[in-house]
């Protein structure tokens, strides 16, 4: 069956942009020359003056484009433009000044993905070299079984850094961002009170997009529980997903591998029509042998063959913690780069779900890392927590996730790794909630870790997701 035939509710309201991969998924690109205008240290300057006063008049109403209060987005600038303009000065016949001390060199380039993003491997001591799985921990667990939250797997004791560099083409332009909450809440009213008008933590990886021209228009009055992102799209949203997917210490997936992109078979053309420079060519043939009984036939009219079905889609869920380059988120938003430190912890393990056409292309908790560490977990395993926010959280992420899994696809390998258990529509769903717990519960668990609290920004951390192949 074909992942198409379902579409996720979460799809943009544009029906073509689902139906026509191609299309959605195909990256803007500004012109040269305006591109070469804004990334000029003048034109970053400019433009950082345009979005600080956008900012700052839609600050009472809306998040800053950083996800806090601030409306200042001053530019990078970086070494190298001091050094041109440096010798630009002196070809003039001013001195040259003293060259500024660079910053320290990470310690390994782990891999680069042509002109999507590079990827440079800084504090990682003691992190696992190899991803490992982590199906076990829900396979042999169920109903006469509780799930080991308190596992010594889901205990952080180290954590890794990757700094990425995500490349891009395209000018600033406002995020397609989508705002879910759930039913469990007394309160539906997606709107929020008074209380939480000032409250900025749902804005917490609104750097992720801003960085990438991608500005976040979050306004203060919403109380999402979720907030997702459908564009502009970039080939590299793919590659951060699956980058941060391998560096994972642990990993539970629920859904086969997909082909990659390169892999898959070439997909039909579209029929070619005549334009109007083939009428130079038509033959309009005479009356008498229109009404000859003798003419040829006509031939057969061709179809225009239907489009491919979409490639499947797979979405990661990852507790990430997020830190500028440079201290300054500013200095993470380079020209057509976005460079941005990510924090994956140990004791976290990846989980990974099959998505239907339409599922968004980045979205994270609204609940930050610190957020979660003030919720109690249950005394014992199988036991209720009691406060019932743990199972609260647990539930509140179910509902976004099942409007975006393609359940039809969902599967877990048995013990030997290659044979899948087979399971109802209602199993899969319990598989998906008992991975869901574990991820949370390795979430709030990392609170007691001192790596943590010495690496991460507990403010600009928690659980985010992407769209990968």
């Amino acid at each position: 069956m074909s992942s198409g035939a379902t579409v996720s509710p979460l799809g943009p309201i544009d029906p073509s942009s689902v139906t026509n991969e191609t299309a959605s998924e195909n990256e803007k690109a500004a012109p040269w020359i305006i591109r070469k205008l804004v990334g000029s240290m003048t034109g970053r300057i400019v433009m950082s003056s345009y979005e600080s006063l956008r900012a700052a008049g839609t600050t009472v109403i809306c998040l800053s484009p950083w996800g806090d209060h601030s409306p200042l987005t001053l530019p990078c600038i970086r070494f190298r433009d001091l050094a041109v303009h440096t010798v630009i000065a002196a070809t003039g016949g001013f001195a040259a000044i003293a060259s500024p001390v660079m910053g320290p060199v990470s310690d390994l380039v782990v891999s680069s993905f042509g002109d999507t993003i590079l990827v440079e491997l800084g504090l990682h001591a003691g992190f696992e070299l190899t991803t490992k799985a982590a199906n076990d921990l829900v396979i042999e667990h169920g109903l006469q079984a509780a799930i080991p939250i308190y596992s010594n797997r889901l205990e952080t004791t180290h954590v890794k850094v990757l700094l990425i560099t995500l490349k891009f083409r395209h000018t600033v332009e406002d995020a397609a961002l989508g705002f879910f909450r759930s039913s469990v809440h007394r309160d539906t009213d997606l709107f929020a009170t008074v209380k939480d008008y000032l409250a900025v933590e749902k804005g917490w990886f609104s750097p992720y997009l801003f960085a990438s021209s991608r500005r976040p228009i979050i306004p203060r009055s919403m109380k999402p529980d979720v907030i997702f992102c459908h564009g502009p799209f970039l080939q590299g949203d793919y590659r951060v997903g699956e980058t941060l997917l391998n560096e994972s210490a642990s990993v539970i997936s629920l859904c086969k591998a997909s082909i990659p992109d390169a892999q898959q078979p070439e997909r039909p053309k579209p029929a070619s029509y005549p334009s109007f420079s083939d009428l130079k060519d038509l033959k309009i043939p005479s009356l008498s042998n229109v009404f000859s009984r003798s003419r040829t036939p006509s031939p057969e009219p061709q179809l225009t063959p239907l489009p491919a079905p979409p490639i499947p889609r797979r979405l990661v869920l990852l507790v990430i913690g997020i830190k500028p380059h440079r201290k300054f988120w500013a200095t993470s938003a380079r020209p057509e780069e976005s460079v941005i430190n990510y924090i994956l912890l140990n004791g976290c393990p990846a989980l990974v779900v099959p998505v239907k056409v339409g599922a968004p292309l980045v979205a994270w908790d609204a609940l930050t890392l610190a957020q979660l560490w003030e919720v109690e977990l249950p005394p014992a395993e199988g036991a209720p927590s009691k406060s019932g926010k743990f199972e609260g959280i647990v539930t509140v992420l179910f509902e976004f996730l099942d409007l975006c899994v393609d359940w039809m696809r969902v599967e877990i390998a048995g013990i030997d790794g290659e044979t899948p258990v087979e399971l109802t529509e209602h199993d899969k769903k319990e598989k998906v909630k008992d991975a869901l717990m574990l991820l949370i519960a390795a979430a709030i668990r990392s609170k007691d870790s001192k790596e943590v609290k010495k690496e991460v920004d507990e403010e600009r951390a928690g659980i985010a997701m992407w769209r990968i192949t």
